[in-house]
């Protein structure tokens, strides 16, 4: 009877301790294999670091320009002011956008773009005219967005003449008032830039008396009354087809362009 109740009480033993924990020694390899693994992705990181920042693998050794028109690569160049030599990673391309845009106006807009690995290159996007206004002797060059980007000494070609007529008293005056020069200005690019393609080889100018007042000078001493810069496209169609019907007009008018007008001969 006592060995059959020693024998009771170590099965109740077992029950209560639950089931027997592995060996620490099973538990070494996994330590040691997780050890190995982040000993090696830090020196992987290392490595990257230093092929990155430390290495002359990577660095700036060239820059490349495209796109220019009137710009020459040269003084993109210039302006971008590059750190050759410096890592390519630590470029800072949002600074040289940055630098680009406030020293040559004539950009409108530039890609700054890594080129591993060893480059960087300029994608540059120039201003074109629309419209070009007459001061001093020179002529300052007007976007479709009525930014005046740059000052040249001869105007484009086939770029009209943007004349304000705003000192005159009544409505130019108060146009100038209300809307400001720049505005008016805007409203005039809006009409150059609705103008059919043979139309607008034949405009010598685009004249703004008022914000309802734009007119347009056409080769021949001919001239349109454009209105305003509402319904521009609507004006557009009208006034091709008013100058096929009437060829030998000297004035054409659409500033309604419901009811067109031709005069003269």
């Amino acid at each position: 009877m006592a060995g059959q109740a020693t024998a009771e009480r170590g099965e109740r033993q077992k029950l209560e301790s639950g089931p027997s924990r592995p060996s620490l020694r099973w538990r070494s390899p996994r330590r040691r294999t997780i050890v190995v693994l982040l000993c090696a992705l830090v020196l992987a990181g290392g490595a990257v670091l230093w092929l990155l920042y430390g290495s002359s693998w990577l660095r700036v050794e060239r820059v490349s320009v495209s796109g220019t028109r009137v710009l020459t690569p040269a003084q993109v160049r210039e302006a971008a002011d590059v750190p050759v030599g410096e890592p390519l990673i630590s470029v800072d391309t949002d600074v040289i956008e940055t630098r680009l845009l406030q020293k040559l106006p004539r950009i409108g807009a530039i890609d700054v773009v890594r080129s591993w690995p060893h480059g960087i290159a300029l994608k540059v996007t120039e201003r074109t005219p629309v419209l070009v206004v007459k001061k001093s002797g020179k002529y300052v060059e007007v976007d479709a967005e009525g930014v005046r980007f740059a000052t040249v000494s001869a105007a484009p070609k086939d770029v009209p003449l943007l004349e304000m007529s705003l000192s005159r008293p009544g409505s130019a005056a108060a146009s100038l008032r209300r809307f400001g020069e720049d505005r008016l200005v805007r409203e005039a690019v809006k009409v150059a830039g609705v103008l059919p393609a043979a139309v607008a080889g034949q405009t010598a100018a685009v004249q703004v008396r008022s914000y309802d007042s734009i007119a347009l000078e056409l080769s021949g001493s001919r001239t349109v009354e454009w209105g305003s810069s509402d319904k521009g496209r609507a004006k557009a169609v009208t006034l091709s087809a008013l100058m096929k019907a009437a060829p030998d007009a000297r004035h054409f008018d659409v500033s309604v362009p419901t009811a067109p007008a031709s005069s003269g001969s």
